[in-house]
């Protein structure tokens, strides 16, 4: 096997070098404080030649063969920089070139702004050291961020899931190095939900977009999420350990070859214990990842990247008592008991891998290789009974004459899902004066299986539920056992070209997206366009995107369920076809300064018109889709960004959503009504800030208020009733002190002589102690009355974390 894949590594480089025998110039752009400068401009005005540096701020440039060529004089600029013109002698065929610019902060007329990159498309790059310091509980500092964006909600702080301008957690594509990560099946609630793919410590950029992305990026209507991976260039590493769990990361390199290796492990117990239901919570989650590079030559190189997660849940209930008050009740508040017996076993183990072989016969052409395998296991098992009262607040005798209902549930399940999805594709990119063209071809085929067999049983006042003199009738119940083996073919083309005039820069981008699956035998082709302007002299931008975006369905969009003699059978209904998002999307940037620091205010404008649509439902973190086009919708709203330093060197901000999404489901006849993710509001902040004169001691603090989702209660026809979640209120508050080596002399001493940076954190999550709702839990008594119980989030809890770099 490996000679074979030698001999095509051998094939496709022996031509191109064969073809070329000039030099390369290799090297990197960075700020004053090593920062990457990411599309840095590196020109060879002379030659007519040049490139553009990478999300890490590296570059590549080929100089043409030629006996008189002996140096070559680079010139090197970026937005908001000096120029730098550097003379390079071609003594060797590769010759290393770094280069450091100097920012214009010293230029009081200067139009563009330090420290903000001017945006020229629909996806805007993050800054990941910010991420990791903003708090959070679910273990995913790059998700946390990104839910504090305008027209991202995430309303459940146990789950690093996250909802996009009216979509659900299913409509967001995440790549790591170009390779989309998928999340696991049957994840019910956030409780169970272990630790997502993207480990920060190993995390180089990150791009994101909320809508409006190029065809390059894959089959999904609401975000993406763009994260490469670092290449260590030197011996590094990290450690930290908390009461919520530990880390470590370790990087280095030789000349050839680099190498890094994160682990992660997180428990939730201390965490858990802050919910209302009193129990037994054992939550385990465990995650391994590597990403190994070797430079087979100067043009090509080959990487690995390897994942292997093991996410165990366990959960034996006692007891919980909720406290609730109905309109049917005039106000008067009851109070709910549960007695719990028995218990849940959930496991979620992943493991994936894959192989990227890197090709640049020339500094402006990259051609990239990839093959991989994705493999998810999934086991959801509990027996749980229950005993239940309801009462007026005060009443605790199960037998008093003021109860108002008892009953008991009884609620089983034993299900599991393995899936393997396996990958080979080819990206190119290449680079010219104004153009950038991109392609991509993939085959993909997917293996995946399910078996379902869950039930509910519920008695009320001795009554089964629901209530049948012939028969008993279980509440609830479904049974499934299917399988499916698809292949899926998907491609773009797109060209970026910059266009420099008398009006200013401008930037077009515009290409096209087709993929097929055999599942359905339904090919969808998505054109898309954008562009973005620059005015001359104008500290304005304005952006353009339009675009058709299809959902890719993967297993559980197309799972119908069927009633057989009063049981609810899955089965995969082939007739459906992928959601459809025809998108446009205005924006304007407003760069200025003021108090002599950088700011960016951004205001966005979208619609959606949505077809072909698949209704579902959400409870928790668990969608259930209907499995069936039926529906069609819109979505349609505004956000508003203002980012900046509001405090001298550090990132803060403040974003600002409204929107509206609504569905009309055919044949129902009640017209377009709120879709399960319909948030009419969203608020978040995030602020950072430090004690004037010792920046040792830093703050920052976390703010989200969002308007409550749409709910309805069980055995409703789909829509009735519309009720919603109150709102969202949350707040949570990051204290750090932080030593670093050559700053403060204590880190001289022995003990710390091998640190470089020695960081004490206290967190202190849900500051205010809220009581926020995340799904209701409905209690049906013989007189046909249901009680809505709140299942609340997590209240007050502090957190210690300890971390060193190295």
């Amino acid at each position: 096997m490996w000679r074979l894949f030698s001999l095509i590594v051998f094939c496709w480089c022996f031509p191109w070098t064969c073809l070329s025998e000039g030099h390369v110039v290799v090297g990197s752009v960075v700020d004053a404080e090593g920062g990457p400068l990411p599309q840095a401009d590196v020109e060879e005005k002379r030659l007519g030649i040049g490139t553009f540096c990478d999300d890490g701020g590296h570059f590549q440039l080929e100089i043409p063969p030629s006996d008189t060529i002996r140096m070559v004089e680079l010139h090197f600029s970026f937005v908001g920089y000096h120029p730098y013109v550097k003379v390079v002698p071609l003594d060797r065929d590769t010759v290393s070139v770094h280069v450091s610019l100097k920012d214009k902060s010293d230029l009081i007329d200067q139009v563009d702004v330090v420290g903000v990159v001017k945006q020229e498309t629909f996806v805007e790059k993050l800054n990941v050291d910010v991420a990791k310091s903003i708090p959070d509980v679910s273990g995913d500092a790059i998700n946390s961020m990104i839910s504090s964006f305008s027209g991202v909600s995430s309303t459940n702080e146990l789950s690093s899931q996250y909802s996009v301008r009216g979509g659900n957690y299913d409509e967001n594509c995440v790549y790591v190095n170009s390779i989309e990560v998928y999340r696991p099946l049957l994840i019910r609630s956030g409780e169970q939900e272990g630790l997502s793919f993207v480990n920060s410590d190993m995390v180089e950029s990150v791009a994101f977009s909320s809508g409006g992305f190029s065809p390059e990026y894959g089959d999904k209507m609401s975000s993406v999420l763009d994260i490469k991976y670092k290449t260590p260039t030197t011996f590094e590493g990290s450690a930290s350990i908390s009461f919520l769990g530990a880390s470590a990361y370790v990087g280095s390199s030789s000349k050839r070859f680099s190498q890094m290796h994160g682990f992660r492990y997180k428990t939730s117990s201390y965490l858990l214990n802050t919910l209302e239901t009193e129990g037994e919570y054992n939550p385990r989650f465990l995650d391994y990842q590597t990403h190994m590079t070797l430079r087979v030559s100067p043009r090509s190189k080959l990487s690995f990247l390897g994942n292997l997660s093991r996410n165990r849940y366990e959960f034996v209930p006692k007891m919980r008592s909720t406290n609730i008050c109905t309109m049917a009740d005039m106000g008067n508040a009851k109070t709910v008991e549960f007695h719990f017996e028995g218990q849940e076993m959930d496991l979620f183990s992943t493991m994936s891998g894959a192989l990227t072989f890197s090709f640049a016969p020339k500094s402006s052409l990259s051609l990239d290789f990839i093959g991989s395998s994705f493999r998810s296991m999934e086991r959801v098992s509990y027996d749980i009974a229950s005993a239940y009262w309801i009462g007026a607040l005060g009443t605790k005798a199960w037998g008093s004459e003021m109860n108002d209902g008892v009953g008991t549930f009884h609620e089983y399940s034993r299900n599991t899902f393995d899936g393997t999805v396996s990958n080979l594709s080819h990206i190119g990119t290449l680079k010219l004066r104004k153009n950038t063209i991109k392609w991509g071809l993939s085959y993909q085929l997917e293996n995946m299986g399910e078996s379902v067999n869950e039930w509910e049983m519920r008695d009320s006042a001795g009554y089964s539920l629901p209530i049948n003199p012939d028969k008993l009738i279980l509440y609830k119940s479904l049974y499934a056992d299917v399988s499916e083996i698809s292949h899926r073919f998907s491609g773009f083309a797109q060209n970026a070209y910059t266009l420099r005039s008398s009006a200013g820069r401008i930037v077009l981008l515009g290409g096209v997206r087709f993929s097929y699956w055999s599942f359905n035998e339904q090919l969808c082709v998505s054109p898309r366009a954008s562009m973005a302007w620059f005015p001359n002299k104008s500290s304005w931008a304005f952006r353009f995107a339009t675009g058709i975006y299809h959902q890719a369905m993967l297993f559980k969009e197309v799972k119908k369920i069927m009633e057989e003699d009063g049981n609810r059978i899955v089965y995969l209904n082939r007739d459906v076809k992928s959601p459809r998002s025809s998108q446009i999307i205005l924006a304007s940037d407003y760069y200025f300064k003021k108090w002599g620091r950088p700011f960016k205010l951004t205001g966005e404008l979208y619609y959606k018109y949505i077809d072909r649509i698949i209704p579902y439902q959400v409870d928790n973190m668990k969608i259930t889709y209907r499995g069936e086009n039926c529906a069609d919708g819109f979505s349609f709203g505004g956000d508003v960004k203002l980012f900046g330093e509001f405090v001298p060197g550090t990132d803060s901000w403040i974003s600002i959503s409204l929107m509206n999404t609504k569905e009309n489901v055919y044949g129902d006849g009640r017209g377009y009504l709120p879709r399960p993710t319909d948030q009419r509001f969203n608020i978040s902040l995030f602020f950072q800030d430090y004690f004037p004169g010792y920046d040792k001691l830093k703050f920052n603090v976390k703010m989200a208020w969002a308007d409550g989702y749409p709910f309805r209660p069980p055995g409703s026809s789909y829509c009735d009733d519309i009720l919603r979640i109150p709102n969202y209120r949350r707040f949570d508050l990051g204290v750090s002190f932080q030593l670093k080596h050559g700053v403060d002399s204590i880190m001289a001493r022995p003990f710390f002589a091998w640190m470089e940076v020695f960081s004490i954190n206290l967190d202190v999550f849900n500051l205010l102690d809220i009581k926020n709702v995340s799904t209701y839990y409905w209690v049906p008594t013989a007189d046909g009355r249901q009680y809505a119980v709140p299942n609340y989030l997590t209240g007050r809890l502090f957190n210690l974390r300890l971390a060193v770099d190295f």
